[in-house]
């Protein structure tokens, strides 16, 4: 399997959703211009694109999984729309452009963060986009996804790392804030496709590990390339050294940080070893996280 293609082509389809969802919908202008800015300012679509591995691992055959990888990406982008606010981190670049409250104020921003969020549930509770759908696989993945990116996941995670600042946090404490605030929402978006898969218990159990993996393993890499890596590269404008914020290079040297990474991959690949070759793309992007360049 060609990943780069693979990547390219999920990205497609989980774009095309939102585009078709968004535009129609009555939202006032500046709101909508605000969300879809923000939707549109690039990423890798990483999340979105393991919910539809996930379900893909486990043989599921559901045309939903695009409408739930869509959400889960609403989610993920309201919550960098606010990372990147005055109160917060007070970035002024995102993806090498300028950020949602740079371009339409403080105010919009923090609004079109919320609309993006309800949205998301919005969908992952609309019949019309998880049709054959049983409900109580419909009521399981809003659950997984709200605890993914609610107050125990990645809101707890950020309320972590903005008290953290500034502190020489430990390394217990380092990677509970990182698998909160960064894995809570990637082990969702794994879960989420298990299920509507049809994934059983030990199936399911075994994917939320590998996401809990490489949840971990993109935090490290991130924090590796944030110390490698230009701002220019990197798309934004002040690092989290510089904020004074803990980091895995930090606490363990940048070729501790590496081996760190590494070693989580070959846990995530361990736990797909009852998988057969419909896991194949789970295996190569395990891989794709801890090489990628930005």
């Amino acid at each position: 399997m060609e990943l780069k293609s693979y990547l390219k082509t999920q990205k497609t389809n989980i774009d095309g959703f939102l585009r078709d969802y968004l535009s129609p919908l009555d939202i006032p202008p500046r709101l909508k211009e605000a969300m879809q800015y923000s939707l549109g300012a690039g990423g890798k679509r990483l999340r979105p694109v393991l919910v539809l591995a996930a379900h893909d691992a486990v043989g599921g055959k559901s045309r939903a999984a695009v409408a739930v990888g869509a959400a889960i990406e609403m989610i993920h982008t309201y919550s960098l729309i606010h990372d990147d606010l005055p109160a917060m981190d007070n970035d002024d670049f995102r993806r090498g452009k300028p950020t949602c409250h740079r371009v339409f104020g403080e105010a919009m921003a923090i609004l079109a963060g919320d609309g993006l969020l309800t949205q998301a549930f919005e969908i992952l509770s609309d019949p019309s986009h998880m049709e054959e759908v049983p409900a109580e696989v419909c009521v399981r993945v809003v659950g997984e996804v709200a605890r993914g990116a609610g107050s125990t996941g990645m809101v707890g995670g950020q309320v972590l790392d903005m008290i953290s600042e500034g502190s020489d946090i430990d390394a217990a404490a380092l990677q509970n804030m990182h698998l909160r605030k960064t894995g809570a929402l990637i082990r969702a978006s794994v879960a989420a496709g298990a299920l509507l898969g049809g994934a059983d218990d030990e199936g399911l159990e075994a994917l939320r590990g590998y996401g809990t993996k490489i949840g971990l393993a993109f935090q490290v890499a991130d924090d590796i390339l944030d110390v490698t890596r230009t701002e220019e590269e990197l798309g934004k404008s002040t690092s989290d050294v510089a904020r004074g914020k803990r980091t895995y290079p930090s606490l363990y040297g940048l070729e501790g940080a590496r081996a760190m990474a590494e070693t989580l991959v070959t846990e995530a690949l361990k736990s797909l070893k009852g998988f057969d070759g419909g896991a194949t793309p789970l295996r190569e992007i395990a891989r794709y996280i801890i090489t990628r360049a930005h």
